[in-house]
């Protein structure tokens, strides 16, 4: 009872967040006959204008309703589609740095271009992550109608394409692209040994699609790069032997964490097995002299227990090549 009156006189807690957002979509309505008005020239005018008022030190925020205006008068022009005032309260929540959740059909394509243009004022850069290329491609083209009016330029990240193009897509004002992409450009560039070979600059704002697929189920599966790196094969091929004679009670798997680890009674029995074998160093396995023997036992051990053949890697050209569980690739 308290309840319901409470939720009758303060709203509930939706309402309270609701409640300044419509009043910043109130604000983008009240422009929409001045932005309308404008000429093509005089609208892409518009964004240098947004530039110079945050170099005076004007906030994003202060800027939102006049850059989300132009943003609907650039889509309606550019694609003849104009933002609800729902897919607006999308673009401001996105802004904020939060979740908007949309339904299929809603949008959401629409939605990132407001978030992703005042994002790009600075100068610094927007990525757009997608879940494949088909969808950063399409995206990247279909939504260039829009930014192009603005004089903002668009650049595409895909798989197969060369490092300078990469370079060229990075600089761009808003970058589409999916998250492997992103994250092999950032692994590669970190392996680099000079600044101006790296493809990618700074990190400023990123707008992800399908949020729970991208950081929460893809984010199982590990990007891994590597670099030459000392031969230990013999190694790896003496603690292969040794994992089989294991048994179930040295070892704890969790399927879900896709992780597995000795148990207490499995450590004293892999430590027997590396003594036995002649790969132990001082008295316990925990000396730091057997660090590569501990690290290479875990590894196999992982190799025995969580991946099979064929589903979560083949081998190919006498290569280990891992599967994405999520793209098949």
């Amino acid at each position: 009872m308290f309840g319901t009156l409470a939720r009758k006189i303060f709203g509930s807690s939706n309402d309270r967040i609701l409640k300044p957002i419509q009043a910043t979509v109130d604000k983008i309505n009240a422009l929409e006959d001045k932005y309308t008005a404008l000429s093509d020239d005089e609208l892409k005018a518009k964004t240098l204008e947004f530039k110079k008022l945050r170099e005076e030190g004007q906030t994003l925020d202060a800027l939102l309703p006049d850059a989300f205006a132009a943003v609907r008068e650039a889509a309606r022009r550019g694609l003849g589609e104009r933002h609800y005032d729902v897919q607006l309260m999308g673009g401001i929540v996105l802004h904020q740095g939060k979740i908007t959740e949309m339904k299929t059909g809603e949008g959401k394509t629409l939605v990132s271009t407001l978030a992703a243009y005042l994002n790009a004022l600075d100068g610094k850069g927007v990525h757009v992550v997608t879940v494949n290329d088909y969808l950063a491609q399409r995206d990247s083209e279909w939504m260039s109608k829009v930014y192009h009016r603005l004089g903002m330029t668009v650049g595409c990240i895909a798989s197969g394409i060369e490092e300078q193009e990469r370079r060229a897509a990075y600089a761009c004002d808003i970058t589409y692209g999916t998250n492997n992409e992103f994250g092999f450009d950032y692994l590669r560039d970190n392996m680099k040994f000079e600044a101006e070979s790296m493809v990618q600059r700074g990190f400023n704002f990123a707008v992800v699609d399908e949020v729970d697929s991208i950081l929460i189920d893809e984010a199982r599966t590990p990007l891994i790069i590597s670099g030459p790196a000392e031969d230990s094969s013999e190694l790896y091929r003496a603690v292969n032997e040794i994992i089989p004679k294991l048994s179930e009670t040295d070892y704890e798997v969790d399927e879900k964490a896709k992780s597995v680890s000795f148990t207490e009674e499995g450590t004293e029995t892999i430590e027997k097995l590396l003594d036995e074998a002649g790969l132990l160093k001082g008295d316990n396995l925990y000396d730091v002299e057997n660090v590569a023997a501990v690290h290479h036992a875990n590894q196999a051990l992982r190799a025995h227990k969580l991946f099979t053949r064929d589903k979560d890697y083949i081998v190919k050209d006498n290569k280990v090549v891992i599967i994405d569980e999520f793209t098949g690739r």
